[in-house]
């Protein structure tokens, strides 16, 4: 019984972002529609399907349908007929070109939220351009303050602008579009762009910058890596842990464990001047002993210390064990299901589906006869489930 139990959404197969929120709603008890790419069975039969690479998937069923054919469209519009909302990264026109413009799915059921994601929006001068979650963030200025002084900005592995400028925020528009329309009866478009949601995500630095607390350069910030009480650093090694001693009584601990807390080198917590130097001390010390070392001396203290695990690593952690934060799904390793519910617990209701491995079974819940499909299927409109790998 998931948060969302009760509700449809009917998601286009993607990459990323779109797919990462379809999975967020799928979690919450959502019932999960992917319309996946027709495959072509006979040309296709030594194709594979790797569900390890597929954990976005997971929970959803997949319809496969050739979009192009203009029976599929027909098709899409009577599963929309009962669904809540719709899921699309497209680039902007591509959905109009198919038949399935917003008005047109709102014809067919004006309560449905239509959420859009994409990297520079549906508007704007860039609106129709090609890119990545590199490029977005990067014109946000969401970037700019990765990394080094002496090295160019950090690549954030897609999280940034994908995940949580992207996928978050078309996850929470759409959550709120929802609310709007139970007591409006009106659905809307949810235009979620990169660039805007990851732009967004920077408000707290934003506030800091206009209150001139915020360098324009590179690690010379408190929370840039610019201090030497906030930053990761290695170990003997080669492994490295993180220390984010932000507040005095933190700092003040953290100074007291590694044995300087009467060196009055580091009395100025706060002056960028000495930062440089004290920085210097901090990573001679920890380079000085392996990583469990310093684990054993800090970890679950209020010395705000964290190891930097791996993805092999961090689900084998004390707590991420306690607190089930890893599961495994038919041997797959991966992130369980986040936030946590009190009452409405979310969960993994199934395993990532084949590409076309519930056409029948969906298409049979939006009413169509065994004929009916079997005429589908014949004219070229569906197809079923590729080969397990």
């Amino acid at each position: 019984m998931g948060a969302l139990e009760g509700k449809r959404i009917v998601e286009f197969a993607g990459l990323g972002p779109g797919p990462f929120c379809g999975m967020l709603f799928a979690d919450m008890g959502a019932d999960v529609v992917v319309i996946d790419r027709k495959v072509s069975l006979p040309e296709d039969a030594g194709a594979t399907w790797a569900p390890e690479s597929s954990i976005v998937n997971r929970g959803k069923k997949s319809v496969a349908l050739d979009l192009k054919n203009p029976g599929a469209i027909e098709v899409v519009l009577r599963l929309l007929e009962g669904a809540h909302g719709l899921v699309e990264g497209y680039r902007p026109g591509v959905m109009e070109r198919l038949g399935l413009a917003p008005d047109t799915c709102f014809a067919t059921n004006p309560g449905l939220i239509y959420g859009r994601i994409s990297g520079w929006g549906q508007s704007g001068a860039l609106a129709n351009a090609a890119g990545h979650d590199l490029n977005y963030i990067a014109l946000s200025g969401a970037l700019h303050f990765s990394g080094r002084r002496d090295s160019p900005p950090t690549t954030p592995a897609t999280l940034v602008g994908d995940i949580g400028g992207g996928a978050m925020m078309l996850a929470v528009g759409m959550l709120a579009a929802m609310i709007s329309a139970e007591s409006t009866g009106r659905g809307q478009v949810v235009d979620a762009a990169m660039t805007d949601g990851s732009a967004l995500m920077t408000s707290l630095i934003y506030g800091l910058f206009n209150g001139g607390q915020w360098s324009r350069s590179r690690q010379r910030n408190l929370l840039d890596g610019g201090s030497h009480f906030y930053d990761c650093y290695e170990c003997a090694d080669g492994h490295y842990i993180s220390i984010a001693a932000l507040e005095p009584q933190f700092y003040s601990l953290l100074l007291e464990k590694l044995g300087l807390d009467k060196a009055p080198a580091f009395e100025a917590q706060y002056d960028p001047r000495r930062w440089p130097q004290q920085k210097q001390r901090f990573a001679e010390i920890f380079r000085s002993r392996p990583r469990q070392h310093w684990c054993d001396l800090l970890e679950g203290s209020d010395a705000c210390f964290a190891p930097v695990l791996d993805f092999a690593e961090a689900p084998e952690h004390p707590h991420n064990v306690q607190r089930g934060t890893f599961t495994t799904v038919e041997g797959v390793s991966q992130p369980a299901p986040a936030p946590r519910f009190s009452e409405t617990e979310s969960g993994i209701s199934s395993p990532p589906p084949r590409p076309g491995e519930h056409t029948d079974a969906v298409l049979i819940e939006a009413g169509y006869s065994a004929r009916e499909i079997e005429a589908l299927r014949d004219r070229g409109v569906i197809d079923g489930a590729i080969p397990r790998g």
